[in-house]
């Protein structure tokens, strides 16, 4: 991991009070990013389009045996055989583009650059509307850092301003709900985790993630997301009383709940 990561400093001062309702006391928020604070699968499905495209110019034997659902269907098998790749994202689709070139007769040297033109359109997100302003309310009061399965970067999405850092499962070696990549944003920040909420869309990795590693939990259950796995009644079935836990249809309602 990154060193640069664990030399930051927090400046901000631990809430003891919160409103009522409200989580305390927090001084760090981890947030995960895709489908938290922007839908993924569009821009998923532009930059795919757009890596198929780059090869029926650079690789045009490989663009026309592998269609971008084949290419899709190849990463899948190479992630299935590859279980100790899990945490990185990145490797498995260069994996996945070497293999395409090799199959089809092309230069699998063309794997890196076709990989950068995928990389550079799957950083090509459109936030939720909440989230711009969200960030600016919760960020007067708390630390904002970036916990992410994915290989988005802040530059590059915008979040630069916003979060103090990020830490991707490739850096840590380890996805959530694995409860060493939590500890490592709270180590990163030198905070414990009684002092951390986690906020992100998905069940299992965030909320039960987070709670398992004793950090507070927000779950983020956009409208457009109803349908993923859940409990039924929306709270940890857990025996973690001491752990705090928000169910929010967005950024903006965590941040009315958090009093800022």
């Amino acid at each position: 991991m990154p060193s640069s990561l664990f030399m930051m400093s927090i400046d901000c001062p631990a809430f003891s009070s919160l409103p009522p309702g409200a989580a305390g006391p927090i001084r760090v928020l981890t947030l995960d990013l895709d489908d938290t604070l922007w839908p993924v699968g569009p821009t998923l499905v532009r930059a795919e389009q757009m890596l198929h495209d780059w090869l029926r110019a650079q690789a045009p034997a490989t663009a026309a045996a592998f269609g971008v659902e084949r290419m899709v269907a190849l990463r899948q098998e190479v992630a299935r055989r590859r279980p100790d790749l899990a945490h990185d994202l990145t490797e498995l689709r260069r994996i996945t583009l070497r293999e395409a070139l090799a199959a089809s007769g092309d230069d699998t040297g063309l794997a890196d650059p076709a990989f950068e033109v995928f990389f550079a359109a799957r950083q090509q997100v459109t936030w939720y509307e909440d989230v711009a302003e969200a960030l600016e309310r919760l960020g007067r009061r708390f630390v904002l850092f970036g916990l992410t399965n994915g290989n988005a970067g802040l530059e590059a999405t915008g979040l630069t301003p916003h979060l103090r850092g990020v830490i991707s499962a490739r850096d840590c070696g380890v996805a959530k709900p694995d409860a060493r990549i939590f500890a490592a944003a709270c180590a990163a920040l030198a905070v414990s985790p009684a002092e951390v909420l986690h906020v992100g869309d998905d069940w299992a990795l965030d909320v039960v993630g987070a709670r398992q590693a004793g950090l507070h939990s927000a779950w983020v259950r956009r409208s457009d997301a109803a349908h993923r796995p859940g409990p039924a009644s929306g709270r940890p079935q857990d025996a973690l009383d001491h752990l705090h836990h928000l169910t929010v249809p967005d950024l903006a309602r965590l941040a009315d709940l958090l009093g800022v």
